[in-house]
């Protein structure tokens, strides 16, 4: 029997699903020269048996990490999902509005405000509540969700934006688990836990963003939709609430981790110089679960000031600035953040133009061949056998 009880509905069954071991705080991004050890924290994913939330098990860091940069997938995904929430008549004019938002940026409220909505004052119950990729930050889940309700007016609309679990686990990103992330949702879960407070999903979108993005829209009256429906049998029939479809993640993870180091292994002893790309999470996770350090990675580059000058926390990578691409000819570029494929390649065209190449990181370990060689388009991607 599980020791954990569930962040939603405090069921004691809730099983681990991947375990990373001892991890640093992900966010915590120390000054390059400090010397001290990182601390080290454990990091496991947990699936409750009797609601289906995936969600961390345990959290003793402190949320310390520099504001990034929002990506052009990001801003130009809200545009989208804003636009389909006004031709769906979810934006109802002079409506009143309260964003729960991200610690990382993201926020939709100017695209709310261009559409003639206002902010509701606080306390006051809002038209809309907006949740983009907020409520996962939340530790207590139950309190958080009624939090959301509470806020809502009387015939109101609740948007709630999520990265599905559905897309975790299709396409092996075990690295999206990290401190600070408390819930890990699949469509039918979260419908679950809507349903528990009284809200009924009436529509559904899905969004390429970070693999896989599900925006939901939810109000006290009225029936769910077929395509809600339709979302929900889908993603049951993958395995979204299966223990052991889930724990999958953890071979994902130790493939792909030993892939990776053996792959920077083998860019070393080629001569090949390789940097890394997005001092995210996600870089932070895989590179210490790969073991791979500064004498296979020798920087990440970043386009937020505020990380440069920093290293990533567990493996000493310095974070340095976009200039070390226009000068180091660096022949292959790992590129940690997928979404950014588009917007790097026009940002830094000298890398290509140099003969590198930028890798995507999530394509290693997922029987993608990439090739350690210059001057390969990244599009030319051929599959092998596993």
């Amino acid at each position: 029997m599980s020791a954990h009880s569930c962040r939603y509905c405090d069921a004691g069954g809730v099983e681990i699903v991947l375990d990373l071991g001892d991890q640093p705080a992900c966010d915590d991004f120390p000054p390059a020269d400090d010397p001290r050890a990182d601390p080290l924290f454990p990091l496991r994913m947990g699936m409750c048996t009797a609601c289906g939330l995936a969600q961390l098990l345990e959290d003793d860091t402190a949320a310390e990490e520099p504001r990034g940069i929002e990506s052009h997938a990001l801003i130009r995904q809200a545009e989208q999902a804003v636009a389909r929430a006004a031709a769906a008549g979810l934006l109802p004019a002079c409506g009143r509005f309260v964003e729960f938002g991200s610690p990382h940026g993201g926020s939709w409220a100017g695209l709310l405000t261009d559409r003639g909505l206002t902010r509701a004052e606080p306390g006051r119950p809002a038209d809309l509540v907006l949740d983009c990729f907020g409520l996962m930050h939340e530790p207590d889940q139950a309190a958080a969700l009624a939090r959301r309700v509470d806020r809502l007016a009387e015939g109101g609309t609740l948007l709630v934006q999520f990265h599905s679990l559905a897309a975790i686990l299709r396409d092996g990103e075990w690295n999206a688990l990290r401190h600070g992330h408390y819930a890990y949702y699949s469509t039918p879960a979260l419908v679950n836990m809507l349903e528990t407070v009284g809200l009924v999903a009436r529509r559904a979108w899905t969004f390429d963003l970070y693999g896989g993005t599900v925006l939901l829209a939810c109000t006290r009256e009225g029936r769910q939709s077929d395509g809600v429906a339709a979302l929900v049998r889908e993603e049951r029939a993958f395995g979204v609430l299966d223990v052991g479809q889930v724990s999958r993640l953890q071979l994902a993870m130790e493939r792909g981790a030993l892939e990776l180091w053996s792959w920077l292994e083998q860019a070393s002893g080629s001569g090949l110089r390789v940097l890394g790309y997005g001092a995210a999470s996600r870089s932070v996770s895989l590179l210490c679960a790969a073991g791979a350090g500064p004498g296979l990675l020798p920087a990440v580059v970043d386009a937020a000031e505020s990380k440069r000058g920093r290293r990533l926390p567990g493996v000493g990578v310095p974070v340095v600035g976009p200039e070390l691409l226009r000068t180091d000819r660096p022949d292959l570029v790992l590129l940690f953040v997928p979404d950014l494929l588009a917007e790097v390649r026009a940002a830094y065209p000298e890398v290509e133009a140099g003969g590198g190449r930028w890798v995507r990181a999530d394509h290693i370990g997922l029987g993608i061949r990439v090739p350690l060689a210059r001057g390969a388009e990244p599009s030319v991607l051929e599959m092998r056998e596993t």
